[in-house]
């Protein structure tokens, strides 16, 4: 699948990756365990946005959605970090808790909006 478009919903437990193209999406769901123990080790949110980053790290336009300040703290991290993804954000949204699909649909129109979409 063309790696042209993702979405990413993103709050400090989890991101839902989508990467997607007019008639297919792929999905891969990250956990954060920054506020759980996990064998007796605690991963920050460093650890957490680097999973994440690399999870975009060949998609070329990339939006961010997610309720809380998590979005804007990765992309703020991405800045530090990771220049290729940040250079690739379009743009970051708030939005609640949709379901994989409305996110995807979301992002559909964002792109065709913005006559990025191919």
């Amino acid at each position: 699948m063309n790696k042209h478009h993702a979405v990413v919903w993103i709050d400090h437990h989890e991101a839902h990756i989508l990467v997607f193209d007019k008639e297919h999406m792929d999905k891969e769901l990250i956990k954060s365990r920054s506020h759980h123990h996990h064998q007796g080790k605690s991963i920050d949110l460093n650890t957490y946005f680097e999973l994440v980053s690399n999870g975009l790290a060949d998609v070329q336009q990339i939006l961010l959605t997610g309720p809380s300040s998590a979005r804007i703290e990765f992309q703020e991290w991405c800045k530090l970090h990771s220049s290729v993804v940040c250079q690739n954000i379009v743009d970051s949204i708030k939005c609640d808790h949709p379901s994989d699909g409305q996110i995807v649909a979301l992002a559909r129109k964002y792109f065709q909006k913005f006559d990025l979409f191919h």
